[in-house]
């Protein structure tokens, strides 16, 4: 019955939230494709071999996977693993690192109908959810199944998801006590995840996996003939905005304009990296219009380009899906965004472990345990305004060592949390009745009953 009642819901949500919908499809080009598989029309899997349906809802927790689909396909092998994610960008990010070993596909609406569709077409054994993404006929059908559902990665954010689902705590309670198990990433998570309705022996805090998704080695990062094309030189101090929100693209110019007026900075340059991509015409406009010279990246990366008119005095635009990673590498110092206005921050651990010095604003609610952690380090500089990032870049760029000595210890953070992945791979296991195998490269064996 209570399955009915949410279709209802779902649907009429739906119809009244389409002129939003036909918007973005319309002016921002979204949500055009993968509406079958939005309906439960997923790759039907015709094989015998057990499957790990694992979903990721957008590009951060794509990422965030890599380590845990690599050790997975290694202890198991005999498993399939498939790959779902809701966004455009997230399943664009998803073929593109996963499509060549793994099945790749969009998370069907939770409407009961699509569920059981894409439950009967790939037949898992577990379903693996990244950090919050629970819904109701998804955990009941999998509990009907006696599939168990496993969230990793598990968060559950202070500003947002915690006070919407407090409302309603006891409406989704019976859905959280139907989780098998949930890998927190810190205890305030784990003890969230309780107050909803999960079981105390159903939680386990094993750490944050992006720490082990984010590459330490800048030689792990492959050379792009495209960066190379920049023209960059020696003597450039480049600045890269990275994940940058609305509103914040004018206070780094702001702050831009005023760095390149002092003598020791006038090989400062500037890249901006918009956090999504239907942002990149509107910020390409506006660093026009504020009478800078523009450089798109994507003419460079995309098709032939006059190497000559990467002018030293134009602002880079970063409008290409997968490669901030690219300019991070490059980069003097970073600026991580969307932490200078209210949107609760980006993911700053890749430039961090890169040993970069890196800035972000005062909303960092999305990451509040990776900047208390850098912050208790020396690891990170955090700024209020763009008064404070004026003056900060300038610091970090003019004093060698204080830039130095913030970025070695932005790394020895990094590299003090890694280890979430085998922790949440040994939970896995022992979950599916398999034990960790004690050579890295051997696979896992059934555990022995006692």
């Amino acid at each position: 019955m209570m399955c009915i009642l949410l279709d209802f819901i779902y649907l009429l949500f739906l119809v009244l939230s389409s002129p939003f919908w036909l918007y973005r499809m319309l002016a921002q080009g979204r949500y055009r494709t993968g509406w079958k598989q939005r309906l439960g029309f997923v790759p039907v899997r015709h094989s015998r071999q057990p499957c790990i349906w694992i979903h990721a809802v957008s590009v951060g927790e794509v990422n965030a996977i890599a380590a845990l689909v690599k050790k997975l396909k290694t202890v198991l092998p005999q498993f399939e693993i498939v790959i779902s994610s809701t966004t455009d960008t997230g399943i664009a990010r998803a073929r593109n690192t996963y499509e060549k070993s793994h099945r790749v596909f969009f998370f069907p609406f939770d409407f009961s109908l699509a569920q059981k569709r894409a439950f009967q077409r790939l037949h898992p054994q577990l379903c693996i959810l990244m950090e919050l993404e629970v819904w109701h006929n998804f955990t009941a059908l999998a509990q009907k199944l006696h599939i168990p559902v496993v969230v990793a990665n598990g968060r559950i954010s202070a500003a947002k998801g915690f006070p919407r689902y407090r409302k309603i705590a006891s409406l989704v309670r019976p859905m959280f006590r139907r989780l098998s198990l949930v890998l927190a990433q810190d205890d305030e998570y784990a003890q969230r995840f309780q107050f909803l309705g999960v079981p105390a022996d159903r939680v386990q805090v094993v750490g944050s996996l992006k720490y082990d998704t984010a590459p330490t080695d800048p030689d792990t990062i492959p050379f792009d003939d495209s960066i190379a094309k920049l023209k960059f030189r020696q003597t450039d101090l480049i600045w890269v905005a990275g994940s940058t929100g609305p509103g914040e693209e004018t206070l780094i110019l702001d702050s831009f304009e005023k760095l390149r007026n002092i003598d020791t900075l006038e090989n400062l340059r500037l890249v901006i990296v918009p956090r999504k991509p239907e942002r990149f015409d509107e910020v390409a406009r506006w660093i026009e219009s504020r009478g800078h010279k523009l450089l798109r990246y994507s003419r460079v990366k995309c098709g032939p380009y006059l190497t000559a008119e990467a002018d030293e005095q134009a602002v880079i635009l970063g409008d290409t899906m997968g490669d901030l990673q690219k300019f991070y590498k490059v980069a003097a110092v970073i600026f991580v965004g969307r932490s200078l206005v209210p949107m609760g921050g980006s993911d700053m651990m890749e430039a961090a472990a890169l040993a970069k010095p890196v800035v972000v604003g005062p909303y960092t609610e999305n990451f509040t345990e990776t900047v208390n952690a850098l912050v208790a380090r020396r690891g990170i500089e955090v700024v209020a305004d763009g008064n404070q990032l004026s003056d900060c870049i300038e610091k970090l760029l003019t004093d060698k060592k204080t830039a130095q000595n913030l970025a070695r210890n932005a790394r020895n953070v990094i590299l003090d949390h890694q280890g979430a992945t085998q922790r949440t791979v040994e939970a896995i296991l022992s979950l599916l009745g398999f034990q960790l195998p004690y050579s890295d490269h051997a696979i896992a064996t059934p555990s022995i009953k006692t």
